[in-house]
């Protein structure tokens, strides 16, 4: 009795240090999002010195009119902008990884993101509106509702007998070649003004940030996270496998697709706003999977801070790549994605064999 004791004792022990070592690891990445962040506000054309930009920031009275102008009505909704959006893609992935036990699959991966673009372009190029009577906000629905279509068609797929992660990652691909073939089209029928704007927006950039941009997706986030963390050990025990989270009394069929709308919700307003981003969903979930492990009470919010710290450091890199310029954020972030992507691949490979 005494040993069993002591031995529940030193296992509480070692829960309790590994709980303390993941909420370290949390705080750590919060700190290196905020000096992203400030670094981020201090790079531009116009460059800041840190200690400045950390002064315009608590104390805007404290500094130059024009130094308060360029942090908080340019550049504070950039930042900020990559923020909210990373930490959105970044969950969305973590979520579609956990539901589809699928460690390549993410909003861009299965053809979310390229179904959103397909929505938000026929507003642009065609002005069609697929929920009708929402004028200001025609491209962020048509966006949803293409990437909610496209979830909803994963999850059928999903269900079918037989079909296995690999079935559905070739589903996500074939999604992602058809809706990129039916935005080519849209391009070929635009006109000059609509093309542009297609085809800038089609690149990824944060540089058309608005604070009522940043509202509306930091307010996703808002609504979204409690959804998760609700169900957080319920999609901890899906990644046991589904018979196991039968077993723990879990509705597996109704999370799953209460979780693929959320996750479509997630994926679609950020493109909506700054175009398509790839591999931010794929990059930060296993970040935060190879830092805190599976226990959802850890790896959303790390999987949130990962996403969030890779798009704000993407930022800086984006405007200090060329003096002067600021390069489209999505191009970065798939030169940076593309080789991470094709190291899973054989790290999968490699497990499965």
């Amino acid at each position: 009795m005494a040993l069993s004791s002591a031995s529940a004792g030193t296992a509480r022990g070692r829960y309790r240090a590994l709980s303390l070592q993941r909420l370290a690891i949390l705080v750590g990445l919060a700190a290196l999002l905020f000096l992203s962040v400030a670094v981020d506000l201090a790079t531009g054309p116009a460059r800041y010195p840190l200690g400045e930009v950390l002064t315009a920031m608590f104390f805007p009275d404290a500094v130059d009119t024009q130094v308060r102008v360029v942090i908080w009505q340019i550049r504070m909704p950039i930042a900020l902008m990559a923020v909210t959006v990373g930490a959105s893609l970044s969950i969305a992935g973590a979520q579609m990884q956990t539901i589809l036990a699928n460690p390549l699959a993410s909003p861009f991966t299965l053809g979310l993101s390229a179904a959103a673009s397909f929505g938000a372009a026929l507003a642009v190029v065609l002005g069609v509106a697929i929920v009708p009577g929402f004028g200001p906000y025609m491209i962020p629905l048509n966006a949803f509702v293409m990437a909610m279509a496209a979830a909803l068609l994963i999850h059928v797929f999903s269900r079918l007998r037989g079909v296995t992660t690999e079935t559905i990652v070739l589903l996500g691909i074939a999604l992602v070649f058809s809706f990129n073939a039916a935005l080519a089209l849209l391009q070929y029928l635009a006109s000059e003004q609509a093309l542009g704007a297609v085809v800038f927006w089609t690149m990824g950039s944060l540089v058309k940030a608005t604070w009522e941009k940043v509202a509306i997706t930091a307010a996703v986030l808002v609504v979204v996270l409690p959804l998760f963390a609700r169900h957080a050990w319920a999609l901890t025990a899906l990644r046991l496998g589904d018979d196991k989270a039968l077993s723990f009394g879990v509705a597996v069929g109704r999370l799953r697709l209460e979780t693929m709308l959320v996750v479509s919700l997630l994926a679609a307003i950020p493109v909506s706003f700054v175009g398509t981003i790839g591999f931010i969903g794929l990059v930060g979930p296993h970040i935060a999977r190879m830092l805190v492990g599976e226990d959802q009470r850890y790896f959303l919010p790390a999987s949130m801070l990962a996403g969030a710290l890779v798009l704000s450091a993407t930022s800086v890199v984006s405007k200090t790549i060329v003096p002067g310029a600021i390069l489209p954020i999505g191009v970065i972030t798939a030169l940076v994605g593309v080789p991470f992507f094709i190291s899973l691949i054989f790290a999968v490979r490699r497990r499965a064999w």
